[in-house]
């Protein structure tokens, strides 16, 4: 039996991953664990609340929910986030980001 990465878990009717966010990227993608973090890359600036409205564009688009199902809990202002993520299983969460 797997276990999830813990970058991930299951919480209330969602997940929450924890990221290392990277502004000002050259696309917007996930990238490696950073220990007990997963990578994100986001081309947005960390200006005015850009990158933090790109990631929510982002990770809604990434797991198929509206934006109005992601939310950042921890972090908002610096670049180690905890991100909140309605209406997705812990198993789909793993299977989008390519985790055993």
């Amino acid at each position: 039996m797997s276990t999830a990465p813990s970058y991930v878990q299951a919480s209330g009717n969602g997940i929450r991953l924890a990221l290392a966010v990277q502004p000002r990227a050259s696309r917007n993608s996930f990238g490696d664990r950073l220990g007990d973090r997963r990578k994100l890359a986001i081309t947005a600036p960390p200006v005015d609340g850009e990158a933090n409205a790109a990631i929510v564009k982002f990770l809604a688009k990434f797991f198929g929910v509206a934006k109005s199902a992601v939310h950042i809990v921890l972090g908002e202002t610096g670049k180690l986030k905890t991100v909140a993520i309605d209406g997705v299983s812990l198993a789909e969460a793993q299977q989008r980001l390519g985790e055993p």
